[in-house]
């Protein structure tokens, strides 16, 4: 076994420190994707960054060549961005002392100029290739690559975004220009190759080791390359873990033959990729690759100060509203299912507010509006819950992004349409008086009432505006016909819901059973 490290094993910092013998030929990466504004350490003990600086601090304190890289999306899933929109997230990964970083498509959240404001603030290099900032309030804060020289190799970073169409909301990222992932990926690679002369070539990338879309992937840049090394990644949350390369394979052949190396450490920051090159081996050996655990292993004692001192005004206003209790949970709902309770809990609360909007708007306007169904997105749903006491955080958190819900008339052949794209996906969070049944044929059956849906008939459909719009691949949505907007976003009303249950002493419950059924699924 290398002992470089002891992979789930619980040390202290010394430990960590004395099992990392300095090399003085060697360059270690460190990279992580995804963190999602996780600052704190989570219940089960994983993630925070305080143990990652703890770890960081280590290896740096061990190792003379260290480069730190992140892949993006470092905010938007607490309330840190709630409340206090990246003025956390950005100065702590400054802290942390990253050498270089990619946007995510998260940074977008709050629009250009925000993520303007922040990125000029941030250290170390700031690499996008294949977006075109030039008439954006980003305009002249990005390269396309970055050429580090360590002990007399050559290694060049690029840095690749994924395509926002149907990602982010076109509002957010008005003026940029996209440009082809792999294309970009392939240029640039074959300059720093070819033209400057580097030994290896790194891309970093927000686009996912796997998507639910049709877009390019890492394995897709990785298969489809010649003069790429490795790729490490972000966007789909993938845990590439060396220790089960039958599961989540990380080297693949290129055009050439040759491996490339894929990696990403999951999320939330619950993992710290470690990349071990030899310089002297480069093109010849397998660089190593280890997931390192973030875990609360270490002694208070060791962390970071100058962080926990800068934390503290912030943190004090999160846990005030995160431990407030709003109501209880019957059951736990697991919010990565795409067909199960907390997805099912979704499309029937977006049933459920529609209807009682609906309402009010008939009495109001002598309208005779009647919604048919409901649907929210499962990547909107951003926490699981447990069985017990529902707080304000809580639900805070889980529903992070300002959408709102709209009432909007469709023909039934969209809806089927964008229940074809949710199929293949796994499923999506829709009501209970819906199923979506797929043949062997992989053809896709919509059931409203116990009825096929009739594909030339007008329906209403309650959902948010980020679906409606047309986004996370179900375009077909987009060809609608607006007929209300509420002005609140979607999680304050989630939570007065939650609320008037707790007043009438009722819990949140839901129905697990899934409503996306297959042809080997009864």
């Amino acid at each position: 076994m290398n002992n470089r490290f002891f992979i789930g094993t619980i040390f202290s910092a010394a430990a960590l420190l004395s099992s990392l013998p300095f090399q003085g030929k060697n360059l270690v990466i460190l990279h992580t994707n995804d963190t999602h504004s996780n600052i704190d350490i989570a219940s089960d003990g994983t993630g925070g960054v305080l143990p990652r600086k703890a770890i960081i601090d280590s290896v740096r304190n061990a190792e003379k060549n260290v480069i730190l890289v992140d892949a993006g999306d470092i905010v938007q899933g607490t309330l840190y961005f709630n409340f206090f929109r990246g003025d956390v997230e950005y100065p702590l990964l400054n802290m942390l002392g990253y050498d270089i970083r990619i946007l995510g498509n998260h940074e977008f959240d709050n629009g250009l100029k925000e993520l303007a404001d922040h990125w000029k603030k941030v250290k170390g290099d700031r690499l996008s290739a294949n977006y075109d900032f030039e008439n954006t309030p980003a305009k002249g804060l990005f390269k396309p690559y970055v050429i580090r020289n360590v002990e007399g190799k050559k290694i060049g970073f690029i840095g690749i975004n994924i395509d926002p169409a149907s990602m982010i909301s076109e509002e957010n990222y008005k003026g940029m220009k996209y440009k082809d992932a792999l294309e970009t990926a392939n240029h640039y690679a074959r300059v720093l190759k070819k033209d400057k002369k580097c030994d290896l070539v790194v891309a970093v990338t927000h686009i996912g080791y796997t998507t639910d879309v049709d877009k390019s992937t890492d394995i897709d840049i990785a298969r489809n390359s010649r003069d790429i090394d490795i790729i490490i990644g972000g966007h789909s949350h993938s845990l590439v873990n060396p220790d089960t390369p039958d599961v989540t394979p990380y080297l693949f052949p290129n055009l050439d033959g040759k491996e490339v190396m894929v990696v990403q450490t999951g999320k939330y920051g619950k993992n710290l990729g470690y990349i071990n090159i030899d310089l002297d081996k480069i093109g010849k050996a397998t660089p190593e690759y280890r997931l390192i655990p973030v875990t609360d292993r270490f002694d208070a004692g060791t962390y970071d100060k100058d962080i926990i001192d800068f934390l503290a005004p912030y943190r004090t206003k999160v846990d005030s509203v995160y431990n407030n209790p709003v109501g209880y949970s019957s059951i736990s709902m697991n919010n990565n299912e795409r067909s199960g309770a907390y997805a099912n809990w979704a499309g029937d609360f977006a049933l459920w507010y529609g209807s009682q909007a609906a309402r009010s708007l008939n009495d109001a306007e002598n309208k005779d509006i009647k919604v048919d169904f409901g649907m929210m997105n499962v990547g909107g749903i951003r926490q699981p819950m447990q069985e017990g006491v529902i707080t304000e955080g809580q639900i805070l958190s889980t529903f992070p992004f300002s959408n709102s819900i709209q009432l909007i008339r469709l023909k039934g052949k969209d809806f089927i349409d964008a229940m074809k794209v949710a199929a293949s996906k796994g499923g999506e969070a829709i009501s209970s008086n819906l199923r979506v049944v797929t043949d062997k044929e992989g053809e896709v059956t919509v059931i409203y009432n116990n009825r096929p849906l009739d594909p030339e008939k007008d329906y209403v459909l309650a959902t948010i505006d980020y679906i409606a719009n047309g986004n996370d691949g179900l375009s077909s949505l987009a060809r609608h016909e607006m007929i209300w907007r509420d002005n609140q976003i979607v999680n304050t009303r989630i939570l007065d819901y939650i609320k008037s249950l707790d007043m009438l002493g009722l819990p949140l419950q839901s129905d697990p059973s899934p409503r996306f059924i297959y042809h080997n699924e009864k």
